[in-house]
């Protein structure tokens, strides 16, 4: 079956930066038929590099590699930081955290994107916006297929006049950070089955379909829609590759339809996962802009995961979670596709 992407399934793994995306769940979304993703968001460049190296060393199917596109610089000593530093001491406190200076260096975005053109990826998907036009010039050369994300059709449009490849239609019920880049950094929240004959109606360009899709049945519902792929995340967290954490994992199995949020408590970004108590109590506190919040929050998670706390992690879900499957990734590719009638 020839796809979009080369690949013998329309599956995309989506990129599931800090922590559950792993180099293994990759190559074994890739092995099954599928594009995997590695999220390379918050990884430094040599990072990426390897991991580039590992899932190569292991199949020769394509992948993709994921970036945050960077917005404005903000501004790390303003009082909406200090306020939110004061909001998160009682956090500290608990967890045993002393007060330390507030690191906010984060990977550059161009080192990043080198590596990727140096190796010469596939494919590279973004999300928060769209890379300046010499970044979508070089990946052109390099032969790299291009995938940005859109939360409405002005910005599926504006990813089009930029020349990108493919646009990912992020619908409103898609886990983790919004990808949104016009109107507010949430951008639009439009339900999957909307959004995507929308867009594809709107461009001329191949779209992806992402956002609440557990099964066969919405791969289905969204090639039936115009999507030339689909791309799922929430429905390989409890897969035993990926590198979710033991009270995360806890935390979705318990889950159902009704248990996810947005929240821009944990980086200062909106993102949809588990409403945990960190996101009820944090809800009308201070949050410092991303990166800050982000850089705010790293070392409270990691104590808390260190804890097995789930009540302070950031546990990034969609609205499908109740229907994730604790199945190995190749099992779970498979049944999509035989549930979607792409394969007997």
């Amino acid at each position: 079956m020839s796809t979009l992407f080369g690949t013998p399934l329309p599956v995309v793994l989506a990129p599931m930066a800090g922590g559950p995306t792993t180099p293994a769940l990759v190559i074994a979304v890739c092995g099954a038929g599928g594009l995997g993703s590695l999220a390379g968001g918050y990884s430094a460049p040599d990072a990426i590099r390897a991991q580039i190296r590992e899932v190569r060393a292991k199949t020769d199917r394509p992948f993709a590699v994921n970036l945050f596109v960077p917005g404005e610089a903000t501004i790390a000593d303003d009082a909406r930081t200090r306020d939110a530093r004061d909001a998160l001491a009682p956090y500290r406190l608990a967890l045993g955290l002393e007060s330390t200076a507030l690191d906010v260096s984060s990977p550059s975005f161009d080192a990043q994107l080198a590596v990727l053109i140096e190796e010469r990826v596939p494919f590279f998907s973004f999300t928060f916006g769209i890379p300046h036009r010499d970044a979508l010039d070089a990946c052109r050369r390099a032969g790299i297929t291009t995938i940005g994300t859109a939360t409405s059709v002005a910005e599926a449009r504006a990813l089009e006049a930029a020349g990108v490849d493919v646009i990912c239609a992020q619908g409103a019920e898609a886990g983790g950070h919004r990808g949104g880049f016009l109107g507010g950094d949430a951008g639009a929240l439009i339900g999957t089955t909307a959004l995507v004959p929308a867009i594809v109606d709107a461009v001329r360009r191949p779209v992806i379909a992402a956002g609440g899709i557990m099964d066969g049945r919405g791969v289905a519902a969204a090639l039936a829609l115009g999507a030339s792929a689909v791309q799922l995340g929430t429905a390989f967290l409890r897969c035993a590759e990926a590198g979710t954490s033991a009270p995360y994992r806890d935390a979705l199995a318990r889950a159902d339809e009704t248990s996810t949020t947005i929240t821009r408590a944990f980086t200062g970004k909106p993102a949809r996962g588990l409403a945990n108590r960190f996101a009820r109590e944090m809800e009308r506190a201070p949050v410092a802009p991303y990166p800050l919040q982000h850089a705010l929050t790293r070392d409270l998670r990691a104590a808390a995961a260190r804890a097995g706390d789930a009540e302070l992690l950031s546990l990034w879900a969609g609205q499908g979670v109740a229907r994730a499957r604790e199945l190995p990734a190749a099992e779970i590719v498979a049944s999509i596709a035989r549930e979607a009638g792409l394969i007997r």
